[in-house]
């Protein structure tokens, strides 16, 4: 009885390490998402290329016409905050990740993209 609980304590500690490590890894590798595969209106990362939208000399994504004439009319619809210095970026110039609800997160430069996923361990 005494070895089948210490196999089940060994067993639940080391699903927790590796738990733990999944999340460092996850982290450690974050790559950015190319901006054309991201619906800027909803935030959505899109498994195809979405319509490009020019606006201002300045191209950014939506995955329907509803987006497209959003991006075109809401100024708004154009920025975000970056997560790690709360200043406003445009969107077709941020680097963009993935945050931990899969929406998308913008970030003004590498250096911020790198220090939101190292905090994220």
């Amino acid at each position: 009885m005494k070895t089948s609980r210490l196999l089940s304590a060994l067993y639940i500690t080391v699903f927790a390490l590796v738990l733990l490590n999944a999340g460092r890894v996850l982290a450690e590798d974050a790559k950015p998402v190319e901006n054309k595969y991201v619906c800027m209106v909803n935030d959505t990362i899109m498994d195809k290329i979405q319509i490009p939208v020019e606006v201002g000399g300045k191209t950014y994504y939506g995955c329907c016409m509803g987006c497209v004439e959003g991006l075109k009319s809401d100024a708004s619809l154009r920025t975000a905050k970056d997560p790690v210095t709360g200043k406003s970026v445009d969107k077709s110039k941020a680097i963009i990740g993935v945050g931990k609800s899969g929406a998308a997160l913008y970030f003004e430069s590498q250096q911020t993209f790198n220090t939101y996923f190292k905090q994220q361990k």
